[in-house]
């Protein structure tokens, strides 16, 4: 972080030794928590950069996304696959029977669902833009939230094709970082996952959505896991609510 986002943010230098947080600040955190929290997952899992092999293009993103909902990575490449496969222009994926969409979909599990919910997209973008581009996107107010407007997207979907596809400012809580920061006290226990991506941008500043993002991902997938979190090798202890709540029980 350069000094300019260290005096914005009220940040400490990112690069100095770890200094202990006098309260945990549980399900109050702090922009002070957070960085600290940032900085020991940095090193870590380190800087992420994008996947040159991912097809960035918005649409594309809000496809691969929705099949992503409730399956693993796997089940979701494999069903994208077919279905560009299948149809060589998103135009032919609208156009197309449902029933052919859903069969090819159908590795991605929930395809009668996400079919019609593809399609559905895929005709409102027409009707917005007159082709099946996202491309206004990269201008339009976040506070609009046009992409909430589709059946199917809820705000992870949103803000995945956000910041991935046009490195706008959006930070998509799927189920490992609503896990992981529920635990560290970041957000409240009980917050839903459509209220964590409000406070936790409030929480980090703009410039760390991506990597922040996808090292909460990584730590709730390798240490911070649902079942039997491994607190024994985890370097946020003196951090986390949860950890704090086992101790004393």
């Amino acid at each position: 972080m350069d000094s300019a986002s260290q005096r914005r943010y009220g940040a400490w230098d990112m690069n100095q030794p770890e200094r202990d947080i006098e309260q945990v600040h549980c399900g109050t955190g702090t922009r002070e928590k957070a960085l600290e929290i940032h900085r020991r997952l940095l090193a870590i899992y380190g800087e992420q950069r994008p996947d040159p092999t991912m097809d960035n293009d918005p649409v594309a993103m809000l496809v691969n996304t929705i099949l992503s909902q409730n399956t693993n990575d796997r089940n979701r490449d494999i069903a994208y696959q077919q279905l560009r496969q299948r149809f060589q222009t998103w135009e032919a994926v609208r156009d197309a029977p449902i029933a052919d969409v859903i069969r090819e979909i159908a590795p991605a599990g929930l395809a009668p669902t996400k079919g019609p919910h593809i399609q559905d997209a895929l005709l409102a973008i027409t009707e917005h833009e007159g082709t099946i581009s996202l491309e206004f996107l990269r201008t339009w107010p976040l506070e609009e939230a046009w992409l909430l407007s589709l059946n199917g997207v809820g705000p992870k979907t949103a803000s995945i094709v956000l910041l991935f596809s046009m490195g706008r400012p959006a930070f998509p809580v799927d189920t490992h970082v609503h896990r992981v920061t529920r635990r560290l006290g970041l957000i409240p226990d009980k917050t839903s996952r459509e209220k964590a991506h409000e406070l936790l941008e409030q929480l980090l500043p703009e410039e760390l959505y991506y990597t922040g993002h996808l090292n909460f991902i990584e730590h709730g997938r390798t240490v911070c896991q649902a079942r039997r979190p491994r607190c024994e090798v985890c370097n946020l202890t003196d951090l986390c609510c949860y950890f704090l709540q086992m101790s004393n029980t």
